[in-house]
């Protein structure tokens, strides 16, 4: 229907306003669910970069640990208090004495050259040893975790002993001492040989 109004005397059609079109709107961002499979291949992703990664460095004690920590250190993941040679109640005084012993030396360095031996055969090897001194010795590296006692299964019976992992590497220090002490006999003799005219001047 046409609608007209007066403007200065003169008709004037007037037309309807055209309806406005609604303003855009913008979807609303939906995020796609995770499906299961899609979380165990994630997880396994993980998994195979957490298997690649290096292994953690050992716990550092002694020499190599920072300031203020060298009073401990971590045995099979514990932290254990060091021991300390000075103090005299200390356990580790004993064992020390059953690794520079004589007779624990030349067992020590004897496993270590030779590996796995019977006790009679070490015996024989150790020249001077005793039955008695040879298995008091051996139960006591025994007990400190460095020998280990091997039956084996025959008529009658046979004993062997070899090293432990751990005696491998007491042992491998203990030959560096022997070997030493070997090199260096010449000159020990030298100095025994001039011992008593050293102290002879000294008295004068």
């Amino acid at each position: 229907m046409l609608i007209a109004t007066l403007t200065f005397g003169k008709y004037v059609p007037e037309s309807k306003p055209m309806p406005r079109a609604p303003a855009a709107t913008k979807p609303a961002a939906t995020k796609p669910a995770a499906t299961a499979a899609g979380t165990r291949a994630a997880r396994r992703s993980v998994s195979r970069q957490a298997a690649t990664l290096p292994p953690a460095p050992p716990a550092a004690h002694g020499d190599d640990a920072p300031d203020g920590d060298d009073s401990t250190t971590v045995i099979g993941g514990y932290r254990m208090a060091r021991g300390d040679l000075f103090a005299a109640a200390c356990p580790s005084r004993a064992v020390l004495q059953h690794v520079t012993s004589r007779w624990g030396v030349l067992v020590l360095a004897t496993l270590l050259v030779e590996g796995e031996q019977r006790f009679s055969v070490l015996r024989r090897r150790i020249g001077g040893v005793s039955e008695k001194m040879l298995s008091q010795t051996l139960k006591e590296l025994e007990g400190d975790g460095f020998v280990l006692r091997l039956v084996q299964p025959s008529v009658p019976p046979q004993v062997a002993y070899r090293l432990s992992p751990q005696g491998r590497r007491v042992a491998a220090l203990v030959r560096e001492l022997v070997d030493w002490i070997e090199a260096s006999m010449p000159a020990i003799e030298q100095a025994r040989s001039l011992q008593p005219a050293r102290v002879a001047a000294a008295l004068k």
